[in-house]
């Protein structure tokens, strides 16, 4: 009876919402504008595992949201962070409309975005208004695949002058509002020949200022070719951006911002005038306070800070653990507490004094000073990675000869324990394509995303962890970047067959991200097929996965590959073929022709079929010795 609670929910808050919606717009017609003219809506294709509890926070922080709004405010965020079932959500109204105004746009969101079902993420925009709730902290995210734009259909008057004055203003919009307090701002334009532009921007308040700008740089992007259309929207995860040559505001919501377009000389000219009468005092301050804090640091060393999992954020970095508690939480590395064997080294299981549960990997790397210095900058680098699809690093630990890193805990283990270990056949299609896409996912953030583009080198079934709800996070990012530069991990670890890596990288050591688009190919072949990526225990044409599946793909026969555990109606025959094409256009000789991840990602989730076919790949069929040396190669 558990399901039918959130759908009499459902309807009792539809009832409640078009009752609201009606008494407001129809007790002042010409006062009340909601703006409620519905633009885009989007659902995750993950759902929870437990409705319940998650229907529950939904509805505790709808309810702390509407308190927010019902108190002036125009911006509101309301978590349960702690909770066994997190839930994030964020709501924004435009800064013109009234508090009754966005109360209504509210109702109108909450509303609809149920529609949603149980999704774990999903995110409703109307003209007035924009609602998201996340299982996963998303507050701080700025533009993201999906974001665009939409023109009007008609031409504005005036046309002449209306493209000149339309665009300029969507670029000092975009110059501008990150530099605003509120980051909104709603403008009326002027043009030559009597043209009148009004435009508004605004991005969320919990994103950076440069997070802004880069978000209403790309929402400008998708726009810029709408005049002379009469209207434009940009929509992206961060920010709103909307022209139109008809008013959509009242004219006493209009800001001023000319000031912050201002970088002139005379602005730079006051702050060196301004510089030179305190410097001379600033630098004999400055002097002081450096003999008094050169003279502390003396007395007293600097004490690492306590090992907790909520002391990992953002802006601290990873936290420093002392080696003497991860000895105590693994019981001194027990074989016990050994969770598995990797190639940066081995990991094993803690409990830390908080009883948090960790996961402690010791890394076999070189000894010498830079490979220590290596290990503190990557460490700081990896620990300000969060997504959803990749491990969280927490802290790490540098004593002497040792280097540890220590990570979140993942229950489940890793995907080949239930493609080829104990478990296998247990995952159904749906779990299975989840996977799929969440790798896609994490890796293109690796990729495109993050500040800085990480090359994992080494995505393989093993690397896949899985969490409580089965979805996947990749562990041992960043890692290869500690290696020298002379010495792949690949030449030093594998004396076998190839199985995951790119040929241009293992023969010719030619590193890109492609690379790893290779290898998240055969991670595809494997999860469909539930087989390894090579097996000499198998028939002779069926040893080499890859191999194996371009040949059943030149023969039509693509449905021979697909795992025998997974039941026919799961899926349909086109979406199965669909996603092995996919795979095999990962795995292409040229690297050029292969896509990107963020690419993939989105032929993933496109409906209908791959219109680009994939092209032979390169069928590695080699031994490495441990110089690196290569016995055979068969093209």
């Amino acid at each position: 009876m558990e399901p039918k609670a959130p759908l009499s929910l459902f309807c009792l808050t539809s009832f409640l919402a078009f009752s609201s919606i009606s008494i407001l717009l129809f007790a002042n017609p010409t006062v009340s504008d909601p703006q409620t003219r519905f633009l885009d809506r989007g659902c995750s294709l993950y759902n929870v595992t437990r409705p319940a509890p998650f229907f529950n926070n939904l509805n505790d922080t709808f309810a702390e949201i509407r308190s927010k709004i019902n108190s002036t405010a125009r911006f509101a965020t309301a978590d349960r962070a702690r909770a066994s079932n997190p839930l994030y959500v964020l709501f924004q109204c435009r800064g013109y409309l009234s508090t009754s105004d966005c109360l209504t746009c509210f109702t109108v969101a909450a509303a609809h975005i149920r529609n949603c079902s149980a999704a774990n993420g999903a995110r409703i925009t109307y003209d007035g208004c924009f609602l998201r709730y996340e299982t996963n902290n998303f507050y701080g995210e700025t533009t993201a695949l999906g974001n665009f734009g939409t023109c009007g259909n008609g031409t504005a008057s005036k046309a002449a002058g209306f493209n000149q004055t339309a665009d300029q203003l969507l670029r000092d919009l975009t110059v501008a509002i990150p530099r605003i307090k509120g980051y909104f701002g709603a403008v009326k334009r002027e043009g030559i020949g009597g043209a009148v532009v009004y435009g508004v921007a605004q991005c969320v308040e919990t994103v950076s200022e440069t997070g802004c700008g880069d978000c209403l740089r790309v929402a400008y992007g998708n726009l810029e070719k709408c005049p002379p259309d009469g209207n434009g929207r940009a929509m992206d995860a961060g920010c709103f951006l909307r022209y139109s040559d008809k008013e959509f505001f009242s004219l006493n919501q209009t800001v001023d911002i000319a000031r912050f377009l201002k970088t002139g000389k005379s602005s730079k000219r006051k702050k060196a005038i301004i510089g030179g009468a305190v410097g001379g005092a600033a630098a004999i301050l400055s002097i002081l306070l450096l003999l008094l804090l050169l003279r502390h640091s003396k007395k007293a060393k600097k004490k690492p800070q306590k090992g907790d999992i909520l002391g990992a954020t953002e802006l601290r970095g990873p936290v420093n653990f002392h080696y003497k508690d991860l000895k105590i939480a693994t019981r001194n590395f027990s074989k016990e507490n050994k969770l598995g064997e990797g190639g940066f080294g081995d990991v094993y299981k803690g409990v830390l004094k908080n009883g948090k549960i960790v996961a402690v990997k010791k890394l076999a790397l070189s000894q010498s000073s830079n490979a220590k210095a290596d290990f503190e900058s990557e460490a700081k680098l990896i620990s300000n990675v969060h997504h959803r699809n990749l491990i969280r690093l927490l802290g790490c630990c540098n004593r002497g000869t040792e280097l540890l890193l220590v990570y979140e805990f993942m229950a489940n283990s890793s995907l080949d324990k239930f493609l080829f270990g104990d478990r296998h056949g247990t995952l159904n299609w749906k779990q299975r394509f989840d996977i799929i896409i969440g790798m896609a996912r994490g890796i293109a953030y690796l990729h495109d995303e993050f500040h800085s583009r990480i090359i994992h080198r080494d995505i393989k079934s093993s690397n896949i962890l899985l969490d409580d709800d089965l979805q996947p996070k990749i562990a041992d990012f960043g890692l290869a970047r500690l290696l020298p530069e002379d010495k792949s991990h690949l030449s030093t670890r594998f004396a076998g067959t190839l199985g995951y890596t790119a040929p241009e990288y293992a023969i010719h050591g030619q590193l890109t991200e492609k690379v790893d688009t290779y290898s998240y190919g055969v991670v595809v072949l494997e999860i469909i097929s539930g087989e390894k990526s090579n097996d000499p225990t198998r028939e002779p044409e069926k040893q080499y996965l890859l191999e194996w599946a371009w040949n059943l793909y030149e023969n039509d026969t693509l449905m021979e590959l697909v795992d025998e555990n997974l039941d026919p109606k799961d899926y349909t025959v086109d979406e199965m073929k669909k996603v092995i094409e996919i795979a095999l256009m990962c795995t292409q000789s040229s690297v050029t022709s292969r896509p990107t991840m963020s690419e993939v990602v989105v032929l993933l989730l496109s409906k209908g079929q791959v219109v680009t076919q994939p092209t032979r790949p390169t069928f590695v069929d080699a031994t490495i010795t441990h110089d690196g040396g290569v016995s055979t190669l068969d093209v």
